[in-house]
């Protein structure tokens, strides 16, 4: 993507994106390549009125209600995603940079979820996406959920559902299920930060849609296995404080399975295991 030469800066973004939203008669009297451009660029603002409530809001408007995007640039832009921008200070762990990463994420989800009703990414970009995000997943290292000041950044949360947009397509290749759940798991299984707004709901999207889409429950029980003789060897390794952060964050993702297994039939011997091992850890 060629970047135009002079960018909105962003209080003039505001402006623009505010009178979009007011009145979508708006798109028409802008330089949409200049606005798009624009809103790729201050994607990761540390504002979060612009970043989450405009930049956000406007793209999902642009996508899914008003499918005013050409799919020519919405392949154009999810390129640039993950070109330029997934990858942006990616290994740090309390840098603003994370802001870019988990919000491109969000519209990335969009992207796909456009893909799945219109059907214009091509099946090779989607491997390619899988790799991309399966690399994100072992890579990312900032897991705040609410940044004081700054906003949401919620990176567990936005690449669930960008990995539930992705399982979810045709084009999808179900061999890799389990090279993107296993990631996708781990991501929960911090020991540095207590997880407490709603990431293990969101992250359980994703996998009871690999589930609905033909993952083997007997998959999941043995993640859930294996993760409880994980918790018994770091219980030795760790000190106390970050065991209990590790458990904490285990439980809490369980509980959620838990409740989320309890009314559904073909779920039974999932949620038997579930319980087991909740029962082995009180």
């Amino acid at each position: 993507m060629i970047l135009h030469e002079t960018l909105f800066s962003e209080a003039d973004l505001k402006c623009e994106l505010q009178a979009f939203l007011n009145d979508s008669n708006a798109w028409q009297q802008v330089d949409q390549n200049k606005l798009m451009q624009s809103m790729l660029v201050h994607i990761g603002s540390v504002d979060s009125e612009l970043r989450d409530g405009l930049i956000y809001g406007c793209f999902y408007t642009m996508i899914v209600e008003q499918d005013l995007l050409h799919p020519a640039l919405l392949n154009d832009t999810l390129q640039y995603c993950v070109t330029d921008l997934l990858d942006k200070g990616i290994g740090e762990s309390q840098s603003d940079s994370v802001f870019t990463r988990t919000f491109t994420m969000l519209l990335v989800a969009l992207i796909l979820a456009k893909d799945i009703e219109s059907d214009f990414i091509e099946a090779n970009k989607i491997e390619e996406l899988t790799n991309k995000l399966i690399a994100y997943l072992l890579a990312e290292k900032d897991v705040r959920g609410y940044v004081p000041d700054k906003g949401w950044a919620h990176s567990v949360a936005h690449v669930s559902d960008a990995v539930d947009e992705l399982v979810k397509s045709p084009k999808f290749n179900k061999a890799s299920f389990l090279d993107i759940l296993r990631p996708l798991w781990q991501m929960m299984l911090q020991t540095n930060y207590a997880f407490i707004h709603d990431e293990d709901e969101r992250l359980l999207v994703p996998i009871f849609t690999m589930l609905e889409q033909g993952l083997q429950e007997q998959e999941i029980i043995t993640l859930i296995s294996e993760t409880t003789e994980m918790l018994s060897a770091q219980k030795a390794q760790l000190d106390i404080w970050h065991y209990r952060i590790l458990r904490f964050n285990w439980k809490s993702f369980l509980k959620s399975f838990y409740i989320q297994t309890a009314s559904s039939p073909q779920y039974v011997a999932l949620h038997q295991s579930i319980a087991d091992c909740l029962k082995v850890d009180k």
